[in-house]
């Protein structure tokens, strides 16, 4: 066998599907998540579609401030406290 492997391994081998655009699936993964809880969790359907668009703006805010903070940790105080921001 000369190591060569023909079969896709999807867990392996990932297709490279949105790699550019990837954070653009954030708001219909935002959107299904808020679906399905807010379906679950409401006693009565009455501002259904406002309770999900409310979900669904805090879930992406609340992912973009987390990368926002995750992204100054990293280059403002990981380089303070490691000296190489001198």
């Amino acid at each position: 066998m000369s190591g060569l492997v023909l079969s896709w391994r999807p867990f392996l081998d990932p297709i490279d599907a949105f790699h550019v655009y990837w954070w653009a699936l954030l708001v219909p993964l935002s959107l299904g998540v808020a679906v399905v809880y807010k379906a679950v969790r409401l006693r009565s359907l009455d501002h259904y579609v406002r309770h999900v668009f409310v979900l669904t703006t805090q879930i992406v805010a609340a992912m973009i401030a987390l990368g926002i903070a995750v992204h100054l940790f990293v280059e403002v105080y990981v380089r303070f406290i490691s000296g190489a921001g001198h």
